[in-house]
């Protein structure tokens, strides 16, 4: 799997969540986990999460720090698992600095106060996860927190992104190995 932070800000605007936008943007062929920073703002037009749509829940940020997951199968269920799967990864990275989250699903939360929006879904060839966090927590829908807060310095974001991907890789990369060394049961 592809592990790859990129080095300028990217507007996160959902259309991100297209099939082959690692490899089209930045040549990442197969499986990856990208990293980004920079501010959010999904129009309903390109959100995927319906619910959010039906009830006109806008979703925006001045600056956070975004993941795109594209792996290649065909399986949502899946996908929704990785997604949680991620997000119970980034709690445990989180945490390392002492600050107790909370884990409601697919978001993280900081004393009822939301971190990280995401979604899962699929494309034709697919499926793909969107987790961002929030760096700072101006201007945002609801009451949130940012990484900064909770004593993430701004010049270590890429390392922590870096330090994210790389942890979900290894997961993959594990999952891939237990799956391939048992025998199966008649």
């Amino acid at each position: 799997m592809h592990v790859y932070f990129v080095p300028h800000t990217i507007l996160y605007d959902g259309t991100q969540l297209t099939s082959l936008w690692a490899y089209r943007s930045f040549g990442l062929l197969g499986d990856s986990i990208v990293a980004f920073r920079g501010p959010c703002r999904v129009h309903f037009e390109h959100m995927v999460d319906l619910e959010d749509v039906r009830k006109q829940s806008p979703i925006y940020g001045d600056d956070m720090l975004h993941f795109i997951v594209e792996q290649f199968d065909h399986d949502l269920e899946r996908a929704v698992l990785r997604q949680r799967l991620l997000t119970a990864i980034i709690k445990e990275i989180l945490e390392q600095k002492g600050h107790g989250l909370k884990r409601a699903g697919d978001d993280l939360y900081y004393q009822e106060r939301k971190l990280s929006i995401s979604i899962a879904t699929s494309t034709p060839v697919s499926t793909m996860i969107h987790m961002a966090l929030n760096i700072t927590a101006e201007n945002t829908p609801v009451p949130a927190v940012g990484l900064v807060e909770l004593g993430w310095p701004v010049a270590l974001i890429p390392e922590l992104a870096k330090a994210i991907g790389q942890a979900y890789a290894d997961e993959m990369q594990g999952v891939k190995h237990s799956r391939c060394k048992v025998k199966g049961v008649v």
